[in-house]
C-alpha cells in the first residue's frame, strides 16, 4: 500500500473491524501481554462519534469518541498482516484531522506505557503523557484496571493538541 486512503467506515464494515481488532491483539500475545479483553462489538463501534478505516475491505481502523470535551482515540487497530506500511499513522493523522475539523482542541488516549507500538509510537507523533487526569480519563483508567489491563503493563493517558481546522 503505497498511499494509504482513509475514509469513514460503512455500517456493513463494522463486523469486519471486530476481526481486525482481534487480529491486532496477536502481537501483544506474542510479546507475552495478555490475555486482553475481547474486542468491541459492531454495535459499540456504531455508537462511536467517528470510525475511520483504511483499505477496502478495511485492514485498519480508528474509533473516536469524546471525553471531557476533547476527542478521544478509543481504539487504533491495524491487522498485523498489514503492519509497517504507514496505515496506523495515516489513521491517526486522519483522526486528528477529523477531530480538529469537528472543533476539538486536543485528542486524548490511554495506552500501555512501555510497549514500543503504544506510548512510544504516540509520543513520536506529538502525544505527551498526562500527569493529571480529567474526571473522564480517570473513569477510563479505573475501568481499564477493572478489566485487568494494569496487571499486563503500566497504563498511561496521553494528549495531543490539535491545530484549528478551517473548514
Amino acid at each position: 500500500m503505497s498511499e494509504v486512503r482513509v475514509r469513514p467506515a460503512r455500517a456493513a464494515e463494522l463486523p469486519l473491524l471486530v476481526e481486525v481488532e482481534l487480529a491486532s491483539d496477536g502481537p501483544f500475545h506474542d510479546a507475552g501481554i495478555g490475555p486482553l479483553p475481547p474486542p468491541g462489538s459492531a454495535e459499540e463501534l456504531a455508537e462511536a462519534r467517528c470510525v475511520l478505516v483504511a483499505g477496502d475491505p478495511p485492514v485498519g481502523f480508528a474509533r473516536l469518541g469524546e471525553v471531557d470535551g476533547l476527542a478521544h482515540l478509543e481504539q487504533l487497530s491495524v491487522h498485523p498482516g498489514h503492519s509497517g506500511r504507514g496505515i496506523g499513522t495515516a489513521l491517526l493523522e486522519a483522526a486528528c484531522t477529523w477531530a480538529a475539523g469537528s472543533g476539538y482542541q486536543a485528542m486524548t488516549l490511554t495506552t500501555f506505557a512501555d510497549v514500543p507500538w503504544n506510548a512510544p509510537y504516540y509520543a513520536r507523533r506529538g502525544f505527551t503523557e498526562l500527569t493529571l487526569l480529567t474526571p473522564g480519563l480517570q473513569e477510563i483508567r479505573t475501568h481499564e484496571a477493572e478489566l485487568g489491563l494494569d496487571v499486563l503493563g503500566r497504563r498511561i493517558a496521553m494528549r495531543r493538541a490539535l491545530a484549528a481546522s478551517r473548514g
